[in-house]
Formats: structure tokens, C-alpha cells, sequence
């Protein structure tokens, strides 16, 4: 599997009313998904082999699903979270409990993505995708050390104001928290205030924040710089060869994305049937060639595109620091938003 499935995700961190959803109809699943993260291919065969018609919506960070969530649109039946909303849905009461450790394609998933932090035992929750954060540069424009954080924070001339962010707050602000040394789900008011000086003086140098758009602005050269995750940045590479993937000395932010069955889900049992088609291994793969991240299901090693055995982008050095962030609490949640708030200001 490739990176052991970047080491365990380090062990895995410690082991109505509103807008309107979709259209409900039977034969259908309303899937809601990350931004160009699934092959249309492989949507168009759990359809065909389930006589179900998939609509696809999608949604640019775990914030955006949550808001949207908590301000009543409903129709969805499947989305995308990763770990840590997993967790902050399941305690809001967000989420059905399908069981899907009770699934056939179960089998494939390894103990040690059974029982993880976000959903012990797996009983609202199906492994998607995981990987990590990281940003691009482009070797033609800057080529000399980018493997510290300090190329987004204090950048070089070259790069700056060519520099593209990604839109997500949680991200960006742990990646600020993570240059200066200070720990993440951080209420220390002296330490928020060094952070919040930190991302007023980097915006200065900074082109943009797009988390959708975060692989065109670095394929087409608008930016020279950008986070990214690494499958998506692996992507932008593989359309412009200059990029380079950074493997900051000050360590990278861990996701592991998930499927879950939203509460009051108008297709249940097309959703079970859809969390069950995406454990079976050759299913996973098609997902991982496509996302090129990692899958936890095992299985999918024959499947996998030689671009995946080899690439950078899954193999990080064994030095890099893996860092799993679980959700803070609510009063940090709080202090997070203003400083995000003032930043996009």
C-alpha cells in the first residue's frame, strides 16, 4: 500500500428547512462530495450495477459542508468528511448509523483503520481517501530551498504575490501555528496574537486563496507557489513538470477522508450499497488513480497506476512529521473564525 497509507495516518492520531438538497426520487444517490475528487466512470458503474441514477454535488472544505449541513439543506444521502468532521457530525447528531463494519466489502479495511479516533468501530463511517497538506512551487521561478514553511510565511522575492493559499481555515492557520512552534486547537492569546501578525504580514505576499481552483492556478503559472494536498498537487505536476512538491522540515497536517450516510437520507439503502461498493479493492484503486492520494483498503496494490508507485507526492521521506488534528474545542473554534475572518478581509 503506498506509504502504508502515510504510516497509519501516524498510527491514526492515537488510535427540513433552508436552502433546497437535491431532488428525491427512488433509483437515485445524492452523493456529496470534494471538488473533482471521483471518477465520473466509476459513479456511472455503481449505477449500472445497482440500476441508480448518482447526482453529484460538491463542496470545497469540511467547513462548507458543516455550514450548509447546519443551515437545513437536506437530500443528501452520501458525503465526503474527512476525520476530524466525521467526528463533530457524529456528535451533532448529523449522521445515520449504517454499520458498515457489518458490510461484505469490510473484510478489505485493515484493523488499524477500524478503530480510529473519528469513529471507533466504524459504525458511521467508510474509509475514502487520505494523505496530506503540503504546497507546490515552481522550479522555474524559484529553485532553491523549499522545504520549510518559511517559502509561504517570509517568502522569497521571486514568489511573492504569486503565492495561492488554500481557502480552509483549519489548513492554513495550523500550517501559520506549525511555523511559528506553537501547538494546534491553540487558545493562548499571546501565541493567537504572533499568529494572527504572522498571516496580516503573509497576506502582503500572498496572490489568492482557492481551494477549488488551487491545481489550475498552479498548472497554468498564475501562481508559482500554492498549498495543496498531495494528490491534487500530484495531479498539477503531472500536467507541468517544474512543480515540486515541498516536505517542510516543520511537518504537514494529516487528513483521511470518509463516506457517511447523512441523517434523514432519502436512498438509504442505496447509500449502505454505495459505502459497500467503494471497500471492494479494485473499486478503491479506481478512486486512488484517479484522486491519486492513498486508500486504506486492502487489495488495491495490483490495481494501482505505475505513477502512483513511484511518485514523491505518496512516497514523503521517512523524516517528515505526520501530524493528525483532531477538532478543537468549540471556544477555539471561535477565536479561529475571527482570525480567518479578518484575514479574507
Amino acid at each position: 500500500m503506498i506509504k502504508r497509507f502515510l504510516l497509519g495516518l501516524a498510527a491514526v492520531a492515537g488510535l427540513a428547512a433552508g436552502a433546497p438538497g437535491p431532488a428525491r426520487a427512488a433509483g437515485e444517490l445524492n452523493l456529496y462530495d470534494w471538488f473533482d475528487y471521483i471518477p465520473q466512470a466509476l459513479l456511472d458503474r455503481f449505477g449500472k450495477e445497482n440500476d441508480v441514477k448518482v447526482n453529484l454535488d460538491t463542496f470545497d472544505s469540511n467547513e462548507t459542508l458543516l455550514a450548509r449541513l447546519k443551515a437545513g439543506v437536506t437530500g443528501y444521502d452520501v458525503a465526503v468528511p474527512s476525520d476530524y468532521m466525521v467526528k463533530i457530525l457524529t456528535e451533532e447528531g448529523m449522521l445515520e448509523r449504517v454499520e458498515p463494519n457489518t458490510f461484505d466489502n469490510f473484510k478489505n479495511l485493515p484493523q488499524k483503520w477500524i478503530d480510529v479516533y473519528w469513529d471507533p468501530g466504524r459504525h458511521y463511517s467508510a474509509p475514502y481517501q487520505g494523505g496530506y497538506t503540503t504546497f507546490f512551487v515552481d522550479s522555474k521561478v524559484y529553485d532553491g530551498d523549499i522545504n520549510t514553511l518559511k517559502v509561504l510565511f517570509e517568502p522569497p522575492p521571486a514568489l511573492a504575490g504569486r503565492i495561492n493559499m488554500l481557502k480552509d481555515t483549519n489548513e492554513v492557520l495550523n500550517m501559520g501555528l506549525r511555523y511559528l512552534g506553537y501547538p494546534r486547537c491553540n487558545d493562548n492569546p499571546e501565541q493567537l496574537k504572533a499568529l494572527n501578525k504572522l498571516l496580516q504580514d503573509s497576506r502582503k505576499s500572498w496572490l489568492s486563496f482557492n481551494s477549488d481552483g488551487s491545481k489550475e492556478v498552479l498548472v497554468s503559472g498564475d501562481a508559482a507557489a500554492g498549498m495543496n494536498w498531495n494528490g491534487f498537487g500530484l495531479r498539477a505536476r503531472l500536467e507541468r513538470a517544474s512543480l515540486k512538491v515541498a516536505f517542510p522540515r516543520e511537518g504537514v497536517s494529516l487528513f483521511a477522508d470518509n463516506l457517511v450516510v447523512l441523517k434523514g437520507a432519502p436512498h438509504l439503502e442505496n447509500a449502505k450499497k454505495f459505502l459497500n461498493f467503494m471497500m471492494d479493492p479494485k473499486n478503491a484503486a479506481e478512486l486512488t488513480n484517479y484522486a491519486m492520494y492513498s486508500s486504506p483498503i486492502q487489495g488495491v496494490e495490483p490495481y494501482l497506476s505505475d505513477v502512483l508507485k513511484s511518485a514523491p507526492e505518496v512516497h514523503p521521506p521517512a523524516d517528515l512529521t505526520l501530524e493528525s488534528v483532531p477538532p478543537c474545542p468549540p471556544e477555539v473554534v471561535k477565536l479561529y473564525d475571527r482570525i480567518w475572518t479578518n484575514l479574507l478581509k
